[in-house]
């Protein structure tokens, strides 16, 4: 089946740079298949399916660039996109950092992530996930709110260089908030490219535990405290931390916090940082948008910047060799490094600090400083002496996050995958709270 679908995506690609009359010639295809169901107040109230396919063309004549889009996937539609890009193309102004589509740069990495189990998956077995998790909420008598979606995707790259990719891959997502007796409130996801990994009956008992352990919260005084994030909230910060400054093109043109830093120690030497899209722990992502294999690109390796990630016209422009991070250089398969830890041994090993499960509505404060603001969500507790004492009411923050992770205390030996991001939890020496709410 999966060949067989291939063979009609190349061929409809080839047919477009066969007919372009461009010195280059790029054509890709994204198509998906997504389904959705939601619920709130313990009841499905949302199913939904989405599929489509859109085809991309970029041509080139000379440094004069263009690229256009079209979702009527059949030959005639090509042959229209592929005439107006053209069109567009030779009304442009030249690019003078412009050099090329991008060949081959290596090997695709030889990676499976279709599931037939995540393809396969019905409305039925979805509202079967969705009920183990209500039946876990009312053992605390409290409400299940969240999402599960499924997604199969295809993605083939060719170019006029002699790129050719093809992959077809799924995803599956368990996502769900437990409103608690009393005030409390307790959060849990899962990420997975093979549904039968996502054990809903666990992620409900999970978030129905933090939201029975966090009723009745208490208010504390801001300021700074030693901190325990767990792994939810350490994949929402270096999702940042990867916006902020792992893009090779934000780093040349200035807006990196790892401007002039490369080869220095800016964390803790216990903090490795590094992008993999062949790690079957992720969501695997064997090439970019353009078609270029991805490689394990070791970000932040014992606490020292060392390398970034490319796209093909950033690293053409500067002499580098592009990364398989096209569009812009952005990390799609971010992985820390475990540690030793476990949160028990966190907990006994803090004097007086916050524990926190998760961020809400994270946001980037300085681009230079690598600072984010936010504020904590769905189970967030005050620990003193090496115990819990008492959940507290959610607290927002601002915060560096290399500032943050140079004071890395205690890693914890067990990862979880976070939608991209795959990450431990994490004890730090000093988190900034900035102010308090009344929740």
């Amino acid at each position: 089946m999966i060949e067989d679908k291939f063979g009609k995506i190349r061929a409809l690609l080839e047919l477009a740079l066969d007919y372009s009359s461009a010195d280059q010639t790029e054509a890709s295809l994204m198509g998906e298949r997504s389904a959705l169901t939601r619920f709130a107040n313990s009841s499905i109230h949302q199913n939904m399916v989405f599929e489509n396919a859109v085809v991309r063309i970029r041509a080139v004549f000379g440094k004069k660039v263009a690229s256009g889009t079209t979702n009527r996937i059949d030959e005639d539609g090509v042959r229209t996109l592929v005439d107006d890009v053209i069109s567009m193309a030779r009304l442009q102004d030249e690019n003078p950092d412009f050099v090329s589509l991008p060949k081959p740069a290596r090997p695709l990495p030889d990676v499976e992530g279709f599931y037939a189990a995540t393809a396969e998956s019905t409305p039925e077995q979805r509202a079967e996930a969705v009920r183990s998790v209500v039946e876990e909420a009312d053992r605390v008598g409290g409400t299940a709110a969240g999402a599960l979606s499924v997604r199969t995707y295809e993605r083939a790259v060719k170019n006029t260089m002699g790129v050719d990719s093809c992959y077809m891959g799924t995803s599956a997502h368990l996502a769900t908030v437990v409103t608690g007796p009393d005030g409390g409130f307790g959060y849990a996801h899962a990420t997975s490219g093979n549904i039968a990994d996502i054990d809903a009956s666990a992620l409900g008992a999970e978030a129905s535990y933090r939201a029975y352990e966090s009723r009745n919260p208490v208010g504390l005084k801001p300021g700074e405290y030693e901190c325990i994030l767990m792994p939810y909230a350490v994949a929402d910060m270096l999702g940042a931390l990867a916006w902020m400054g792992f893009s090779g093109k934000a780093y040349h043109e200035g807006r990196s916090f790892l401007c002039g830093k490369l080869g220095e120690k800016i964390v803790n030497e216990a903090v490795s940082i590094w992008d993999d899209g062949a790690d079957k722990r992720t969501i695997v992502s064997p090439f970019d948008s353009e078609g270029i294999g991805k490689e394990r690109v070791d970000l932040i390796r014992n606490g020292v910047a060392n390398a970034l990630l490319y796209d093909s016209y950033t690293a053409y422009k500067e002499g580098k060799e592009p990364t398989g991070h096209a569009p812009g250089g952005f990390s799609g398969n971010l992985i820390m490094a475990p540690g030793d830890a476990d949160v028990e041994q966190m907990i006994a090993n803090t004097k007086r600090g916050v524990l926190v499960t998760r961020f809400h509505y994270t946001n980037i404060a300085h681009l230079m400083t690598a600072s984010f603001t936010g504020m904590t969500r769905d189970g967030t507790f005050l620990i003193e002496d090496g115990r819990i004492i008492s959940p507290v009411k959610n607290l927002r923050f601002t915060q560096s996050i290399p500032e943050a992770l140079q004071g890395t205390e205690m890693i914890g030996r067990d990862l979880k995958l976070d939608v991209s991001v795959l990450a431990p939890a994490i004890k730090m020496k000093k988190f900034r709270f900035s102010s308090a709410t009344e929740f």
